[in-house]
Parts: structure tokens; C-alpha cells; sequence
């Protein structure tokens, strides 16, 4: 990852946009949409997460955050392991997911490319966090 893509001061102001892998439009439904609100009221209750803004779009995320216990990078880890963990099953579970077969083995074929993920990948690696 380049410099210019690391959070170097740990209590600033960030933008950051996060994609799932493949740029794959997930985000179309609810109960999807849902998933990523109650893991955004987790990090701000439990996680010192302070977001000032967000925006969902069908395939990435921004937001507008500050990190009070400085530690913005491993808050979007976190953000983003669980995330990926809940959509998952989300999508296996979801009765009225018609590409279900077809998201699965997309996320799983990412998983296979990358030697540090155990099936899926839901998520893109990088963050691109610019300071604010």
C-alpha cells in the first residue's frame, strides 16, 4: 500500500470509500442496507467511532469518520471483517436472493485469490483514507 494511502495521523478527520470485491452491486436490498447500519450503531457505541457522514451506494461505502481511541485503521478492519461476515450471511439465508448462487461464487473466487482469507472475500483490501 502507498504512503498516500495510510492513516498517519491517527486522530484526524478521514474520507474513506471501501468497495466489495469485483465491484459487485450488493447493496440493492434492505436487509442488506440494514446490515451495514447496525454495524455503523455497534462502532459508534462500542468501537469510538465518530461519523460525521456516510453514503451507501450498490457496491461501496463512504464515510466521514474520526477514530477517538486513534486507531482508524483498525476500526474499518474491524468495520469490514464484520460486515463481510453478516452480508454473507445475509445473502445465504435470504430466501428472495436471486443471483444468491451466482454472489457466493463470486466472493469465493475472490477468497481463492487471496492466501489470507479462509473462504470469501466480500471486501476490497484498501480504504483509500484521505485526511480531512
Amino acid at each position: 500500500m502507498s504512503r498516500n494511502y495510510k492513516f498517519n495521523n491517527k486522530s484526524g478527520l478521514y474520507f474513506v470509500s471501501f468497495a466489495t470485491v469485483n465491484w459487485i452491486d450488493v447493496f440493492t436490498r434492505q436487509v442488506y442496507f440494514d446490515v451495514l447500519a447496525e454495524s455503523i450503531n455497534y462502532c459508534r457505541a462500542k468501537k469510538g467511532m465518530e461519523l460525521y457522514c456516510y453514503c451507501f451506494m450498490p457496491s461501496h461505502v463512504h464515510f466521514v469518520f474520526r477514530s477517538s481511541n486513534s486507531e482508524p485503521s483498525e476500526l474499518l478492519r474491524d468495520f469490514k471483517r464484520h460486515t463481510s461476515k453478516k452480508m454473507l450471511e445475509a445473502i445465504e439465508n435470504n430466501p428472495q436472493e436471486s443471483r444468491k448462487e451466482w454472489l457466493l461464487w463470486m466472493f469465493e473466487r475472490a477468497g481463492k485469490k487471496n492466501v489470507t482469507t479462509s473462504k470469501y472475500q466480500f471486501w476490497q483490501h484498501h480504504n483509500r483514507p484521505i485526511e480531512l
